[in-house]
């Protein structure tokens, strides 16, 4: 049994027990694809991870012009060291100088692909961790929404594989968003977009 079909039959589950557990049950819905777009705190998390990425992008950069100015530098050394002009000693020098810049050049090219996975992956990680406090944050206070107003259940309406239908008049998605936007900068009103593919949001 793949993933998806546990968490649908666990789902399926867990409503039935909670329906027999209550004599006139509420569940209510929401959307929380909508509820992480809309929640101003992914607009800021998603401008800190796109001004990293701008940092790292800018580093690497400079690390490919000094890395280009040093090719052009070798190519020189080689190009002297063939030098009929010059005396075997000083084409000795040069060769063996064109030899060391090749090796500093090697390092370079390595060190550059090193420092691009190390990026990737501290991005990756920091997504991650970020979506998570989020996610975090909206679960507690949807949990906080349904005691208070005494759901039994809240369905995540974006996940259709286990809402087959959701009327709108129990989706507590609107004020569940008011509320986490409650202390939100007046400048934090534009959707929020993903910062490492440059599209909207798509999380749960």
């Amino acid at each position: 049994m793949n993933y998806l079909k546990h968490t649908v039959l666990t789902t399926a589950l867990l409503l039935a027990t909670l329906i027999s557990a209550h004599a006139d049950p509420k569940v209510a819905t929401v959307d929380m694809k909508k509820l992480f777009n809309g929640y101003y705190k992914t607009k800021l998390a998603q401008s800190s991870l796109e001004s990293r990425k701008t940092e790292l992008r800018k580093e690497i950069k400079d690390m490919a012009a000094k890395l280009e100015k040093d090719q052009t530098d070798y190519k020189q050394l080689l190009d002297q060291s063939s030098d009929p002009a010059l005396s075997t000693d000083e084409k000795e020098k040069r060769q063996q100088a064109a030899d060391d810049k090749g090796k500093e050049i090697a390092k370079a090219r390595s060190d550059i692909e090193q420092f691009q996975r190390q990026a990737e992956s501290q991005l990756a990680d920091q997504s991650q961790r970020m979506s998570a406090n989020l996610v975090g944050e909206i679960q507690k206070v949807v949990a906080d929404k349904a005691k208070t107003e005494g759901y039994a259940m809240v369905l995540n309406s974006a996940s259709v594989e286990v809402v087959v239908f959701a009327s709108s008049e129990t989706d507590i998605t609107g004020t569940v968003l008011d509320q986490l936007n409650a202390g939100a900068p007046i400048d934090i009103t534009a959707p929020a977009t993903d910062a490492t593919t440059g599209g909207s949001t798509n999380h749960p």
